[in-house]
């Protein structure tokens, strides 16, 4: 009997080694900027915090058939949590020992919107179970959000709050569409929302606040200066009245001593 010599397995690829651009423009500038203010806010917020990652329009990597065929890119945002905080090309699932994203947020436009509602979905539903999914609309404002039922294997729509808000479990954060100004554009942008409703900042919102507080600290204490000087400028006044009272009481002294001196003692 001839014995049998097993093939050697080939080793999957390696990340550094797979497509990480597609080369496809993003379907606006708004699009790009609503996907860089929910990285960055999120990042801003979390920069304590070394146990996440949070990326966007990059491919996400499940399986080695899908990583050869290259037939799925990724999403526009996703975080995944409980993971090394550092820098990556593309989310390499065989080397994330197995771990993928905890949410997905994809901005919608009109030629997206059928993949993001059907292929997408099933896709993330069906064959990577992903937690939390959220779809934005960034120029009509419309949020949708499902959140994944374990048990069905179906995903179940998320019902917003009396402000249109939707809560990520996952992140214990609420997402919603917020007006505010970002890259010179006021508009209902997409924001991450912390429990008490204070809406995670991106780091130029961050540097003007720092920039308005110091501008306050800089105003109280020209404020403090001019009291200061005020205060100065009283205890001035005060001194020259008290020094002026001095000369008078010597002054009636020295005329009631000359007085008395000349016609004798007051009341005699």
């Amino acid at each position: 009997m001839t014995a049998t010599i097993p093939l050697p397995i080939a080793p999957p690829p390696r990340g550094e080694d797979l497509p990480y651009d597609d080369g496809e423009p993003l379907e606006s500038e708004r699009h790009l900027h609503q996907m860089t203010l929910l990285i960055q806010s999120l990042k801003d917020a979390w920069s304590h915090r070394d146990d996440f990652f949070v990326g966007g329009n990059m491919f996400v990597y499940y399986s080695e058939a899908q990583a050869r065929k290259n037939d799925f890119r990724g999403p526009d945002v996703f975080v995944v949590l409980d993971v090394e905080k550092k820098e990556r090309r593309s989310w390499v699932v065989w080397e994330e020992n197995g771990r993928l994203p905890d949410v997905v947020v994809e901005i919608v436009s009109e030629t997206s919107e059928q993949r993001d509602r059907e292929d997408k979905m099933r896709l993330y539903e069906r064959v990577l179970r992903i937690p939390e999914y959220f779809l934005f609309d960034p120029f009509t404002a419309q949020l949708d959000g499902f959140v994944l039922d374990a048990a069905r294997g179906k995903y179940k729509r998320l019902e917003p709050d009396a402000r249109g808000w939707l809560w990520s479990q996952r992140l214990g954060l609420w997402v919603g569409a917020v007006r505010s100004r970002y890259q010179d554009i006021e508009t209902q942008w997409l924001r991450w929302i912390d429990a008490d409703g204070n809406v995670l900042m991106h780091p130029q919102e961050r540097a003007e606040q720092e920039r308005q507080r110091a501008e306050q600290e800089k105003q109280r204490a020209e404020q403090e200066k001019h009291r200061a000087e005020q205060e100065k400028q009283r205890a001035e006044q005060e001194k020259q009245r008290a020094e002026q009272e001095k000369q008078r009481a010597e002054q009636l002294a020295s005329m009631l001593a000359e007085y008395e001196r000349r016609f004798g003692p007051l009341g005699k």
